[in-house]
């Protein structure tokens, strides 16, 4: 072994599926060296271009940008959704936060809305079918400057702001305990309804986000709070409220009929 000031041996027990229908089941992995300044992603490209080494099948997981802003990383690291980090997506979750000799347990997030694929990846088109329901603006809104024409009070373009900074990483389904997407809808909502351009069609984006939601076997919310915990984001279950207020207003209106 190496400089044991500057490395760690780690023990990896990670979910190896080989499709959607094949049986899963967690592998032991010994990965020695481990450089604390590696994200948790590179120790994973370390342990795999191991395994390719002795023609072993590496391990599948989902990553894009590696800077915590396309939320394609999201594992459950130990139980936890991205690891033990709060406000961190598993691309930016640094090995100095483990100790050497560390036993860490790794698998994808489990929810019947999110099917795994392979390994670690989980098919999360359910968010993107989510999203085509309404979580867009149809009219034509002009460009730049006609944008800042508009008035906006600071305090709803800040929400708004908030809104928008979701990733769509699923970290908040995992961590519900019904496996609830109404975090991530509120989310894509909100930051359409708080602006004065998402009035005209705030009722049926509200009305049809909801329900291919619900179409799409995520459960129900129960104000349990494990999402806001663990978005890596922060994003506020107030936004949860802002949809039940919405959902309930735009039923009233239309009386209920979804477009």
């Amino acid at each position: 072994m190496s400089d044991k000031v500057n490395t760690m041996d780690l023990t990896l027990h990670v979910w190896r599926q080989e499709s959607r229908d094949a049986k899963g089941r967690f592998v032991t992995y010994d990965v020695p060296d481990v450089s604390p300044d590696m994200s948790f992603l590179e120790m994973l490209d370390v342990l795999n271009e191991t395994l390719i080494e002795q023609g072993d099948e590496p391990i599948a997981f989902d990553h894009d940008c590696r800077e915590g802003i396309c939320g394609m990383c999201g594992v459950m690291i130990n139980g936890i959704a991205h690891g033990p980090l709060k406000e961190v997506t598993a691309c930016q979750l640094h090995m100095r936060n483990f100790h050497d000799g560390d036993e860490i347990w790794v698998e994808p997030w489990r929810a019947t809305a999110f099917p795994i694929i392979k390994d670690l990846i989980v098919d999360r088109s359910a968010f993107d079918r989510i999203v085509a329901a309404g979580g867009f603006i149809s009219a034509r809104t002009g460009s730049a400057p006609d944008a800042n024409a508009i008035p906006v009070p600071k305090a709803n373009a800040d929400r708004a702001f908030e809104a928008a900074t979701c990733i769509g990483c699923g970290a908040c389904v995992a961590a519900c305990p019904n496996a609830s997407a109404t975090l991530f809808t509120s989310a894509k909502a909100a930051h359409l309804n708080l602006l004065p351009q998402g009035q005209p069609e705030r009722d049926q984006r509200v009305m049809n986000m909801v329900a291919q939601m619900n179409e799409e076997s995520f459960g129900h919310c129960t104000n349990h709070g494990a999402c806001q915990e663990a978005c890596p984001k922060g994003i506020s279950v107030d936004f949860i409220a802002m949809l039940n207020r919405d959902l309930y207003r735009a039923r009233m209106r239309t009386g209920g009929k979804v477009a």
